[in-house]
């Protein structure tokens, strides 16, 4: 009997080991999911980028005075205002994801920040003309909101241009 009781405690503790080492497994697998998740959103954000309809967007924003209102916007013709919108629910979008942490924040500060910071300075006003005309308040609130996310982290720690502060940076192979 004994022998019978010898290995019904090593299977007993064989049983133990097989279950912590499934949850030590499982665990390092939903790290690694999570680590994919990011960089499959990270690249997902440079992609969007690239699209030339963004692009020209970006390119018609930049052209009007910062604070510009909505009359103002809508007096230089129908493609502005889409360039807005188009560039707002980017913006909205990227901010949504940053908050649900799907999308690092660093990454989208040192990919997007500069830009985003700029789009909103010209299209602030608009924005908020929008959210008064439409009785909407929530209208480009997650734009608005990485906004200033952005400024605050700036401010905390006014760095220089990445051309800047990273001159000194060479390939390691």
């Amino acid at each position: 009997m004994a022998d019978l009781s010898t290995l019904a405690n090593f299977a007993d503790i064989l049983s133990g080991a097989a279950v912590v080492g499934g949850a030590a497994f499982a665990i390092i697998q939903l790290r690694e999911y999570r680590t994919q998740r990011r960089e499959n959103a990270a690249a997902e954000l440079v992609r969007s980028f690239y699209n030339p309809e963004f692009a020209r967007s970006v390119r018609l924003i930049r052209l009007l005075p910062d604070g510009c209102s909505a009359a103002e916007l809508r007096a230089k013709g129908a493609e502005y205002e889409e360039s807005a919108i188009l560039v707002s629910f980017a913006y909205e979008t990227i901010g949504l994801l940053v908050f649900r942490r799907v999308t690092p924040f660093s990454i989208v500060e040192e990919l997007t920040g500069g830009l985003t910071l700029l789009m909103w300075r010209k299209l602030r006003r608009w924005e908020e003309d929008v959210r008064v005309e439409s009785a909407q308040e929530s209208w480009a609130e997650w734009f608005q909101w990485l906004v200033e996310r952005l400024e605050a982290h700036a401010r905390e720690r006014s760095q220089k241009p990445a051309h800047e502060t990273f001159s000194g940076w060479r390939p390691t192979s």
